[in-house]
C-alpha cells in the first residue's frame, strides 16, 4: 500500500508525525484511565451502580482497636480449664512476646437465640441479636504487632500506602447524601497510625474520611470548622464563589491536581454540611425512649450518630472504641475487658435492634472486630510491659474471631474454628483479604474488578489475594 501524499493528503514532515503519534497514544492512554477510574470524573462523589445489585449500600465498622480476646468473647474453649497454668498440648506458636500456660477464661458463656451460639457474659445485649449475626472464628492475619495489622485491616496491606476499605467502598459507590461526608471515621482521640487507618492513598482525596472527635459533644467541636457564626450564609456563599473561581484559574496551570480539587471540594461539602451535619451529629434530636436504649456515655453517642449517619445516606461509617489501643490488655485482662465490654455491649446491641426495626440492617453491613486476637496462654512477666503480672493476653494473628451482621450476611451462623485451645485458625481458615473481598460482594462489587490504575498497575484493595466466602452470605 502506498503512504505518497495526494492533494487531499498532504504531506506530513517528520516532526509532525511523531508529534501526532505521541498526541495519539497520549489520547489512548487517557480514554483508558478515563474509562477505568469512573471516579476521575468531574462529580466524583455521585452514586454510581455497582457491578451487581448487592444486598449492602452501607457499611459500619466497630473498630475494638488493640485486640480483643476471642477466646474471651465468641470463641469459648473450656478445655483450657484443664490445662491451666500448664503448656498447652502442643508448642506456643510465635507471637510478640513470650508466652506460657494455658489462660482459662474468667468469663461464662451461655448459648443464645435459636441458633444457641454460645456468647461469653462480656456482651448480653449483642448477644439478644446472635440470630442475625455470622460469627467468624476462624480469622487470621500477617504478623502479630499492632501498626501493620492495624493498616492490613483498614487498608489492605500492613507495610505500603494504599487506601482504606472505606475509600474503596465510596469510590465504587459515591455517596446518597451531597450535604454529608460520605466515609467517617469516630473516634474519641486517635487511634495508632492515626489518618493512615482512613486514608485515601492514591485514590482522589475526595475518598479520605471525615474525621470526627467524638470526644466532643458540640457539633461545631465535632467537625473543627464546620461552622461561621460571624458570617451569614449567603455572604460565605459569595466568598465560596469567589474562592472557587480563584481556585479554578489557579488549577488551570496545575494539570487537575487531585490534591488541590479534594481541598476545593472539602470548602464546598463544609458549606452544605452546616445544616445537615447539625442535624446528623445531635442525638439530643432522639426521643427518650431510644436514648435509654443506647444508653448513657461516649459509645452510646457513637453508635447513634453511626445509626444517624447511614440514615441519611453516608456510606461508610468506622467507630473506633478509643484513644491509642484500649483493647490491647497485655495483663489484667479480666478486669480491662470486662470495663470495655460494659462500656460498648449496650450500645451495640442497641444499634442492631435499631438498624433492623427502622429496615436498615438488611441494607446495612456491621463489622465487629479487632486488628487480631489475643493467645490462650498467659503473658510471661516483661518489665516496662506488664508490670510483672501474669494475668494477661499477647497479641495473638494466629486465629481471631470477627463478626458480621446485616447487608446479605446469614444470620445466626458460625463459620470456621480454631484449634482445640483457641491458638490457630484451622476450619475454614479467613485471612483479611477473604473477609474485604466478602464485604465488597455484599457491596455488589467483584472485589477483583473494582480497580484504580496508578503507576502504571491496576490496584485493587484485595491486591492479588483474596475469596469470597459464599458461607457467610444469605
Amino acid at each position: 500500500m502506498s503512504h505518497r501524499p495526494t492533494a487531499e493528503q498532504p504531506a506530513v514532515s517528520r516532526r509532525d508525525f511523531f508529534s501526532t503519534c505521541g498526541m495519539g497514544m497520549g489520547g489512548l492512554m487517557m480514554n483508558g484511565m478515563l474509562a477505568g477510574n469512573a471516579a476521575a470524573s468531574a462529580d466524583q462523589l455521585a452514586a454510581r451502580t455497582p457491578h451487581f445489585p448487592g444486598k449492602a449500600k452501607h457499611v459500619i465498622h466497630l473498630f475494638m482497636n488493640g485486640g480483643p480476646s476471642h477466646i474471651d468473647t465468641f470463641d469459648p474453649k473450656p478445655i483450657l480449664e484443664k490445662f491451666a497454668g500448664k503448656p498447652l498440648p502442643f508448642k506456643n506458636l510465635g507471637t510478640e512476646r513470650p508466652t506460657g500456660g494455658a489462660l482459662p477464661s474468667p468469663f461464662k458463656f451461655t448459648r443464645h437465640g435459636q441458633s444457641g451460639i454460645e456468647v461469653s457474659e462480656l456482651f448480653p445485649h449483642v448477644a439478644r441479636s446472635i440470630d442475625d449475626i455470622s460469627v467468624v472464628r476462624s480469622m487470621h492475619a500477617d504478623v502479630p504487632n499492632h501498626e501493620p495489622s492495624l493498616l492490613l485491616m483498614n487498608c489492605g496491606d500492613g507495610r505500603l500506602i494504599r487506601p482504606s476499605v472505606g475509600s474503596w467502598v465510596t469510590y465504587g459507590l459515591g455517596s446518597d447524601n451531597q450535604n454529608l461526608p460520605s466515609f467517617v471515621a469516630l473516634c474519641p482521640g486517635y487511634p495508632i497510625q492515626e489518618s493512615q487507618n482512613w486514608q485515601a492513598g492514591f485514590l482522589p482525596g475526595v475518598y479520605q474520611a471525615t474525621y470526627v472527635n467524638t470526644k466532643h459533644t458540640r457539633v461545631e467541636r465535632l467537625v473543627e470548622n464546620i461552622k461561621n457564626n460571624r458570617v451569614a450564609r449567603r455572604d460565605q456563599r459569595l466568598q465560596l464563589d469567589l474562592l472557587t473561581s480563584l481556585n479554578e484559574r489557579h488549577a488551570e496551570s496545575r494539570q487537575h491536581d487531585p490534591q488541590l480539587e479534594a481541598q476545593v471540594r472539602s470548602f464546598e461539602l463544609a458549606y452544605r454540611m452546616q445544616i445537615e451535619a447539625t442535624d446528623a451529629f445531635d442525638v439530643a434530636r432522639e426521643p427518650q425512649h431510644i436514648l435509654d436504649m443506647y444508653g448513657p456515655g461516649l459509645q452510646a453517642r457513637q453508635m447513634l450518630i453511626a445509626r444517624r449517619l447511614v440514615e441519611r445516606g453516608v456510606r461508610f461509617v468506622q467507630v473506633w472504641h478509643g484513644d491509642g489501643q484500649p483493647w490491647d490488655h497485655h495483663d489484667d485482662i479480666a478486669a480491662g475487658h470486662r470495663r470495655l465490654a460494659q462500656e460498648s455491649d449496650q450500645a451495640i446491641g442497641a444499634l442492631l435492634v435499631d438498624l433492623k426495626q427502622r429496615g436498615l440492617l438488611d441494607e446495612t453491613l456491621v463489622l465487629w472486630g479487632g486488628e487480631f486476637g489475643r493467645t490462650p496462654v498467659v503473658e510471661l512477666p516483661k518489665e516496662g510491659a506488664n508490670q510483672g503480672k501474669m494475668n494477661g493476653r499477647d497479641h495473638n494473628h494466629h486465629g481471631f474471631t470477627v463478626w458480621m451482621a446485616g447487608g446479605g450476611t446469614r444470620g445466626g451462623y458460625v463459620h470456621g474454628a480454631t484449634d482445640e485451645c483457641g491458638f490457630k485458625a484451622q476450619e475454614d481458615r479467613v485471612h483479611v483479604h477473604d473477609l474485604h473481598a466478602t464485604m465488597l460482594y455484599c457491596l455488589g462489587f467483584d472485589h477483583e474488578r473494582l480497580t484504580y490504575r496508578y503507576a502504571g498497575r491496576d490496584f485493587r484493595l484485595t491486591d492479588v489475594h483474596g475469596r469470597v466466602v459464599t458461607e457467610l452470605l444469605a
